[in-house]
């Protein structure tokens, strides 16, 4: 099926007319499921898109928007399109300073916010945003005392939209007509690995084009259940819910809440769906938590249906022959175990389910395989699109899949080519505009019409590509080796005690080492189970009984990996990861040259004569503004035998400071 290439409004309203009674989306909210329309959606985004043009916003401008996934944030972002806007979408837990900066750099006029929150933070900024015009929020909950000209609920602003169509029925319509299908219709972000995020211009084309690969890759039929859980500040959402939702179209389904999305996702059991690594590990984690909590007998017969499934559908997947007693067992297996597991998920009408945004471990792809759940893998970047994905029946879990075809309308055919030094070449298909306000718009990427992304990547025999590394990411030891951080990571992250994990190691390193974050969810009940008593995060992440569970985990991952790329020593972190100090994106990838330099000298104790440990002082940040201070003795582990002869004593708990 090919989707038409128009802007989105465009498409909205084609939609409206065509079949206004067609279910668009669906929203959980105060407990009920409540229904829109095409008829609806339509009206609700003339009304904000008029109230808009009323407030003098129009072709040209951007719009922010901050919050959950809600109808109003996609609704929104349509009106602002409608009128020849840009929107940029940010993450709901963004710091006020955050904010600011995104603000600024886009030149938005107008923030539209989810709630108090949200609102809260934008007032806090308003001096460092000499743009900003307006803030719109669509929740007035506890917004009753507050009284500030630069504030407007949504009502108000709906009102003045029905008053101009009342009065001018026709300017909607001639505002969506005049749209053209290379405007920019979204500044999507970059995570801002290794610095401030740019701001990638995307236009309606791309986002169409994006739709049409996706479509094609997955299976993805009109009509089809969506969960919009990821946020529209990613760009994948920006191709899945939104346009695919629209262009295809999809039925969206936007949870209650983030904490209620997997009740909610198994009360609806979508057929399409995406997530980042991270959401897929801790699924796949929550399984093995769960687990722990259960008797032998279930643990075993758990085992014994994952090995089943394991045997039919991840030998089919690679092409293997089915054992005759793996077709035999596997309709009990599936009836006993596996349906039952996919239902806890909220997966057993899965069609679609793709994992993007970062790598992820194949064993965390073959448990859901096991389970009878059609992971796949999606690969590209906000500049390029999606470029592949794991396609037909067969495919290899070590890849990222098959080249993608673009739409007949992107442009040129979407082309690769691998450079001498390992690094992917792009071209073709509906290519983004670059980045926001740029001198140079590709920042140096764009050479002779190929885009440099910068991703060291190779081929199987198959064709399938494989993602090795980003270049700037590859590291080499003092041997003169390297080896791919993220590859070692991601087989790490596979198990259920292990959140985050960033692997150390340069020229003048002799070997590599491994900062963790433990799962405390999991690590906790695992303690629990064993009577092994603790207090708070740090001090169950320094207890000799967790570093004996990490290096059995490590020592697992370390059998499957070549001499040099072996995880020697390691240490845990003795506070969890957190976006708001800057330790990860707001997509949850690391911040290593941040964590590198705030955690150095526990990299240098990894690498000290003797694993001894490392006395820490980190400063902290609290919710409320506070500044503190933690202060912990943290143990360094050994993982093979040379590296163990010196063993850590035992160690009292973290000690956190006020200033």
């Amino acid at each position: 099926m090919t989707l038409p290439m128009k802007t989105l409004p465009q498409i909205l309203v084609d939609r409206a007319h065509e079949t206004p009674g067609k279910l668009a989306q669906r929203h959980k909210k105060r407990g009920i499921w409540r229904e829109y329309t095409f008829a609806d959606v339509h009206e609700h985004v003339r009304q904000i898109a008029l109230g808009l043009h009323s407030r003098g916003f129009g072709r040209g401008q951007t719009l922010a928007v901050i919050g959950e996934n809600e109808p109003e944030h996609f609704w929104v972002e349509f009106a602002a399109q409608a009128l020849g806007g840009m929107v940029v979408s940010m993450y709901p837990d963004l710091t006020a300073d955050e904010i600011a900066y995104l603000l600024n750099d886009s030149q938005a006029s107008v923030l539209f916010a989810q709630d108090q929150e949200q609102v809260d933070k934008a007032l806090a900024v308003r001096e460092q945003t000499p743009g900003l015009k307006a803030v719109v929020y669509w929740d007035d909950a506890g917004m009753w005392s507050y009284n500030d000209a630069l504030l407007e609920p949504l009502a108000r602003l709906r009102d003045a939209g029905q008053v101009l169509h009342r009065s001018e029925p026709g300017v909607f319509l001639a505002q969506v007509q005049a749209g053209h299908i290379d405007d920019v219709a979204v500044v999507s972000y970059t995570s801002g690995t290794t610095g401030r995020p740019k701001g990638v211009m995307l236009s309606h084309r791309y986002l169409v084009d994006n739709a049409q690969r996706l479509v094609d890759a997955g299976k993805v039929q009109p009509g089809m259940d969506y969960l919009t859980y990821i946020s529209p500040a990613w760009a994948t959402e920006q191709m899945y819910g939104v346009a695919m939702g629209i262009a295809l179209p999809l039925v969206v389904n936007f949870p209650e809440g983030p904490e209620q999305v997997l009740a909610n996702l198994r009360e609806i059991a979508v057929q399409v769906l995406t997530f980042a690594p991270r959401q897929w590990e801790s699924l796949a984690a929550s399984l093995e938590a769960r687990m722990l909590d259960a008797g032998r007998l279930r643990r075993a017969v758990y085992r014994w249906g994952l090995r089943v499934g394991h045997a039919r559908n991840v030998a089919r997947l690679e092409g293997r022959p089915i054992s005759l007693q793996a077709r035999l067992l596997y309709p009990l297996a599936d009836a006993l175990i596996l349906r039952p597991l996919r239902d806890q998920l909220g997966l057993t009408r899965a069609v679609s389910a793709a994992c993007g945004g970062a790598t992820m471990a194949p064993d965390v792809f073959r448990l859901f395989h096991a389970m009878g759940v059609p992971l796949r893998n999606i690969y590209g970047a906000t500049e390029t699109g999606i470029l592949s994905s794991h396609q037909g029946a067969t495919y290899d879990l070590e890849t990222v899949g098959q080249w993608l075809k673009a739409h007949p309308e992107a442009g040129a055919a979407l082309e690769c080519r691998v450079a001498a030094d390992g690094e992917l070449l792009v071209r073709g298909g509906a290519f983004s505009g670059g980045y926001f306000r740029k001198d140079d718009p590709y920042s140096g990427k764009m050479i002779d019409g190929w885009y440099h992304t910068g991703d060291a990547v190779s081929r199987t025999q198959n064709g399938e590509l494989v993602f090795l590394e980003r270049l700037a990411d590859l590291r080499k030891l003092r041997s003169g080796v390297t080896f791919p951080p993220q590859f070692v990571e991601t087989r790490l992250r596979f198990s259920p005690f292990i959140k985050d994990i960033m692997t150390v190691g340069d020229e003048t390193r002799d070997f590599v080492g491994a900062l963790i974050n433990i799962d405390m969810g999991v690590v906790s009940r695992w303690a629990e189970e064993r009577t092994l008593s603790f207090s708070t995060f740090t001090d169950l992440s320094q207890k000799p009984e967790v570093g004996e569970l990490l290096r059995n985990e490590i020592e697992r991952v370390n059998r499957f990996l070549p001499e040099h790329a072996r995880v020697r020593r390691f240490a845990s972190f003795p506070k969890e990861l957190d976006p708001d100090e800057g330790e990860l994106t707001r997509s949850r990838k690391l911040r290593r040259e941040f964590l590198e330099q705030r955690y150095a000298a526990l990299i240098n104790g990894l690498y000290a004569r003797h694993a001894m440990p490392v006395d820490l002082a980190i400063a902290v940040t609290y919710q409320d503004g506070r500044q503190g201070e933690l202060r912990a003795r943290v143990l360094v582990h050994g993982v093979d035998a040379e590296q163990r002869a010196e063993q850590n004593p035992q160690v009292p708990d973290g000690e956190l400071c006020h200033e």
